[in-house]
């Protein structure tokens, strides 16, 4: 990638992230996610009562408030583009579609990112009533950023499949329940009575919780990284699939 490249894709991303908060749904989206981690740490998460000085309590939702947050955050990027006509705009400008791709997907990450920034009053309440370890809440914060990537390329490929803002929105939000469910215990029992081993490993590797749940723990792995990596890079190879699909039809 060179110099060209990278302020190609800054442009992009920086004009699509003032783009969000030009919007009040930005800071509508910003709301709800701090009053849902709010409520699931210190209310369902029994955060005062566990008597740990950790993050598990704010950590262990993530994953739940991501599959609805995340793509109701995302499923505008490409569908908004191709329901009012500027899809085609974009793509006959002199700029590579996997820039424009990446440029998009950056500037939600961000914008997730810097929400999930601010619930640092979590990790000041956990350093004020214990001595916790610090390098497991920083890896729990990078582990829930890369799980928010994952699933918001998720959301990027759906929304460039459809200009329907509701069906990318469904269509994440069933893909990245899916990514949970796939390594959970009952759902790889079922699949052992019908299915052969190979087949419940394939399945159970897709899922995201076992690298999420390390990240949890406080360890950072090079295979945790590849796999929430790999993710996305698919994820984002298919949108630009399926942007040249639709700038030759």
């Amino acid at each position: 990638m060179n110099s060209e490249s990278c302020r190609t894709i800054w442009t992009i991303a920086k004009r699509e992230l003032v783009g969000y908060f030009n919007s009040p749904v930005a800071y509508v989206f910003i709301v709800i996610f701090l009053l849902l981690n709010g409520f699931f740490t210190f209310m369902l998460g029994n955060y005062f009562l566990r008597g740990e000085a950790n993050l598990n309590a704010f950590l262990m939702w993530h994953p739940w408030l991501y599959l609805f947050l995340v793509p109701a955050a995302g499923m505008r990027l490409w569908s908004e583009e191709r329901r009012v006509g500027t899809l085609e705009l974009l793509l006959t400008m002199p700029i590579a579609a996997w820039q424009a791709i990446v440029g998009k997907f950056l500037a939600c990450w961000a914008f997730i990112g810097m929400a999930l920034l601010l619930t640092f009053p979590v990790v000041i309440t956990t350093s004020y009533l214990g001595d916790p370890d610090l390098g497991a809440m920083i890896s729990g914060y990078v582990g829930s950023f890369l799980l928010a990537g994952a699933y918001l390329a998720v959301t990027v490929m759906t929304s460039a499949m459809t200009r329907n803002q509701v069906i990318s929105f469904i269509l994440s939000v069933v893909i990245c329940f899916f990514l949970i469910l796939a390594g959970w215990e009952p759902v790889t029992d079922l699949m052992v009575r019908w299915a052969p081993d190979w087949l419940v490993s394939t399945v159970a590797s897709f899922s995201v919780m076992p690298h999420f749940m390390q990240f949890q723990r406080g360890v950072i792995d090079l295979r945790d990284l590849l796999f929430f990596g790999s993710v996305i890079t698919f994820c984002l190879f298919c949108t630009s699939v399926v942007l040249r699909g639709l700038r030759g039809a």
